[in-house]
């Protein structure tokens, strides 16, 4: 795999250890600035995918594993799978953001310096946060089980009504509306007292359904402790006697989690980094797609007090907004009304059809070009509906960003621009283009099932590319910044697939990896303390 070569002294490399490492949108990304990158992943087609990348993986649950068992590890990376949070409101989101933050001010307290609590009281702390969890999972496994009986009772109430209505001489149209206008079922007229008994009955099941998948959010599920993650990885690195704090962490997830990571960046603080939160769009940064991330990232700055820790600038922009209704062919540097200065200029964002074309110039295997075939003008319908009407689905012309490429990109259509009209063939984004609108390379091995799911998922390398430079390489001027960007740009692009995949790591597999202890400590209750 190559690396960037410069004529200034090379930036420092590092180490870094991936949570939640997906199918390696950060990890090609660290490849290709210089970095190695060990990841931790639990699901079996990314690992696959990984596999066939020659990323370095370690397949398993992130809770199997601790910051101890990697002392070599420099920086910390993830994005763990959060439930959505809610901000406003008094819902369920809002209750379960409440409950995150509760445990973070928990953590922050046993860190404080002015608590003089050590590593035992620290680690305590931990554990009991931990067994709170493990016995809301409980809870919520059982809370499941009650929602999948009362979603298999309403599922045959509505097949009744379907099958009365049927029986009823009802046109199909018309029981088709009907079916439909259950969402709303005071609007649901009939004169058949049979029909609306059961309707009666659907709509209280469906009432209590509302109830526990409220009760659902409010237990948090696996993925409250999955976000906490992060974070007392950070802890163990700072605070337990013998180890050494991580240089860096770089976190990434969606909008909602923005308030997660400012708390985090409190204890953050306290353990001495300097941080920066930034809620970034990933088209400003050369990503063909609108898509918002919320970042934290956080340097270590041991001579500074928490008080004094000025914080990290923000990730400057590469490349201007999509604005809705215009393209990027109508943007440019020339055309400002009152231009800024070269230095400050912006690149247009770049398009659907820009991404492709720019793809299909890579010099690459015959395979690997017919997933990228050439298609007459287009525009991109979604599977989501917009505006809170999910018969109303959004459309994106080709001539411009792509929409959020999400776990269902499969199942948008392409039609004639202009039109409602599929085109005759191609008329589905291949995975291929898929994750070059993700901004991952041509030559990506995609690999295990629902290959959608991993790209929707990942970060986007480009994206990654920005704010681990950023992060880690602070000290290259203006300059050293646009070259090396530019070099890894290309790099990125032109990234070839290693002729054999390699192994996936098992947890046995710790003892003589470079990342981890000579002999490191067994996954056992009795040796899991501090």
């Amino acid at each position: 795999m190559s690396h960037i070569a410069t004529e200034d002294s090379p930036p420092a490399r590092f180490r870094i250890l991936d949570l939640f490492a997906g199918p390696g949108g950060l990890d090609v990304a660290a490849h290709v600035l210089g970095h190695e990158v060990t990841g931790i992943e639990w699901d079996k087609g990314a690992c696959a995918t990984r596999s066939a990348a020659g990323m370095d993986t370690f397949q398993g649950d992130v809770r199997h594993y601790r910051a101890a068992f990697f002392p070599r590890a420099q920086v910390l990376t993830g994005g763990p799978p959060c439930q959505t949070f809610t901000v406003a409101g008094h819902g369920a989101g809002r209750r379960a953001l409440d409950q995150v933050l509760e445990y973070i001010e928990r953590l922050h307290t046993a860190v404080r310096p002015e608590n003089e609590q050590g590593w035992r009281e620290i680690f305590h702390t931990w554990r009991q946060i931990s067994e709170e969890l493990r016995r809301r999972e409980i809870e919520a496994k059982e809370v499941r089980s009650e929602k999948r009986k009362v979603e298999e009772v309403r599922s045959a109430k509505r097949r009744a009504m379907k099958n009365r209505l049927e029986h009823l001489g009802i046109s199909a149209d018309s029981v088709k509306k009907i079916m439909k206008q259950l969402r709303a079922p005071q609007n649901v007229d009939s004169p058949d007292g049979e029909f609306m008994v059961l309707l009666k009955e659907f709509s209280e099941l469906s009432d209590e359904l509302d109830k526990l998948k409220d009760k659902l959010e409010e237990f948090g599920d696996e993925r409250t402790g999955l976000v906490l993650q992060p974070l007392w990885w950070v802890i163990e690195r700072s605070r337990r006697p013998g180890s050494e704090p991580y240089q860096a962490v770089v976190l990434e997830q969606v909008p909602a989690v923005m308030p997660v990571w400012k708390e985090y960046a409190k204890v953050l603080a306290t353990l001495g980094y300097r941080t920066g939160t930034q809620l970034m769009h990933t088209e400003e940064f050369g990503v063909p797609q609108t898509r918002r991330r919320a970042v934290l990232m956080a340097r270590l700055d041991p001579t500074a007090s928490p008080t004094g820790l000025a914080p990290l600038p923000k990730v400057p922009e590469t490349h201007e907004r999509y604005r809705p209704g215009g393209s990027s062919a109508q943007s440019s540097k020339a055309g400002r009304a009152d231009p800024l200065p070269l230095e400050d200029q912006k690149d247009p964002c770049i398009s659907i059809k820009k991404a492709l074309e720019t793809a299909r110039s890579v010099e690459t295997e015959q395979s690997v070009k017919k997933d990228l075939p050439e298609r007459p003008a287009f525009t991109v319908i979604s599977n989501y509906g917009t505006g809170g009407d999910p018969e109303a689905r959004g459309e994106r012309d080709y001539d411009a960003p792509s929409a959020t490429i999400t776990g269902k990109v499969s199942r948008n259509r392409l039609v004639h621009k202009g039109t409602n009209r599929d085109l005759s063939e191609f008329d589905r984004f291949t995975p291929t283009e898929a994750g070059v609108l993700q901004t991952f390379p041509v030559e990506y091995p995609w690999r295990g099932n629902d290959v959608s799911q991993q790209i929707g998922n990942a970060v986007p390398p480009r994206l990654a590319l920005h704010v681990l430079r950023h992060v880690l390489e602070p000290e290259l001027g203006r300059q050293e910044v646009d070259d090396r960007m530019k070099l890894a740009v290309e790099e990125l692009l032109t990234w070839k697939q290693p002729a054999e995949p390699v192994r996936i790591h098992r947890h046995r597999d710790l003892k003589g990896h470079q990342l981890a202890r000579r002999h490191p400590l067994p996954l056992t209750p009795e040796v899991s303390g501090p």
